[in-house]
């Protein structure tokens, strides 16, 4: 009994941590997709994303999940900032 509750307990500590690798490589993905059909955004921005995106990258590669989130995060709030034509939902 007291091995299952250990297991289940470690499991439980760990999902956060696989958790926040998803997020990470969602981010990217959704990085990916927005830069691919968003074709109207400035040479500026692009490459402001383009290095926040390799910078994320890097850190996934280092194992460090938070500074990948952190990029990748900052990238598409830059995508979706007023005035940029990366933010899908915005309606004029």
């Amino acid at each position: 009994m007291k091995r299952t509750v250990l297991l289940m307990t470690a499991a439980l500590l760990a999902s956060p941590a696989f958790a926040a690798g998803d997020l990470c490589s969602v981010n990217l993905q959704k990085l990916d997709d927005a830069m691919a059909t968003n074709t109207a955004i400035d040479e500026p921005l692009r490459q402001q994303v383009l290095e926040l995106r390799m910078k994320a990258e890097r850190a996934q590669q280092l194992g460090d999940t938070e500074a990948c989130i952190n990029a990748t995060t900052l990238a598409l709030q830059r995508l979706q900032q007023p005035g940029n034509e990366g933010g899908a939902d915005e309606s004029g």
